[in-house]
């Protein structure tokens, strides 16, 4: 089962894609584990990635797509993966579609997680991190024991620069113009599911594992 999780950023499809992986036995795969596996690892590929990086330049699609495709066919992956992240563009989802056909292979779900804009300003506007260890709360639906300090180590929370309303709203219309694209890309290949990301998280896997199958 070859999965692609799909929706704007805050709406939740990573913490599914972790879901379904645990629950069908397959890998969770995102763009950044696998970067971060390359250049650690020292790949020609992740040096490659690493240059472009280094210069706070994008990495090219090529580069990109090379590295996922030597992940997907590890061993671990016989039976599918979820990808998180990526594709991004139409480009790399073209790429993507013919990599795999060129192996007898193909996308079986595209699952976008929907959720409106002002919901996820909201959402990710709750936000807090830790600043010292790292764990994460919401002001809403898990909030810290005592206001603005981590349950964990003691230490203050703060609202990450990324999680600010104007920062959100720059990255949703970076999304609408690159990314929602592919919910019209992979609705045409006949392979796309929506579900209402602004229920319950376990609602939204029930609704996702209906459509994946039990």
């Amino acid at each position: 089962m070859k999965i692609i999780m799909l929706g704007a950023p805050g709406a939740g499809k990573g913490t599914q894609a972790k879901r379904i992986a645990e629950k069908y036995g397959i890998p969770h795969i995102s763009t950044g584990d696998i970067f971060r596996a390359n250049i650690k690892g020292g790949t020609e590929l992740g040096m490659k990635a690493k240059a472009f990086m280094d210069q706070g330049q994008l990495v090219p699609d090529e580069i990109t797509i090379g590295m996922l495709l030597d992940r997907i066919h590890e061993a671990d992956c016989v039976n599918g993966y979820v990808l998180d992240g990526f594709p991004r563009t139409i480009p790399q989802a073209e790429s993507l579609t013919k990599a795999l056909a060129e192996m007898g292979e193909a996308i079986d779900y595209a699952i976008n997680v929907d959720v409106p804009d002002s919901a996820i300003v909201s959402r990710m506007g709750g936000r807090r991190a830790c600043v010292n260890c790292g764990a994460t709360y919401h002001v809403e639906f898990n909030a810290p024991k005592q206001e603005g300090v981590c349950d964990v180590c003691g230490e203050k929370l703060i609202l990450r620069e990324d999680d600010k309303p104007e920062t959100v709203q720059n990255r949703l219309t970076v999304y609408h113009e690159q990314t929602q694209p592919l919910i019209d890309y992979y609705q045409k290949a006949g392979v796309l599911a929506e579900v209402d990301g602004t229920q319950d998280m376990d609602q939204v896997f029930t609704d996702i594992v209906s459509v994946l199958g039990a």
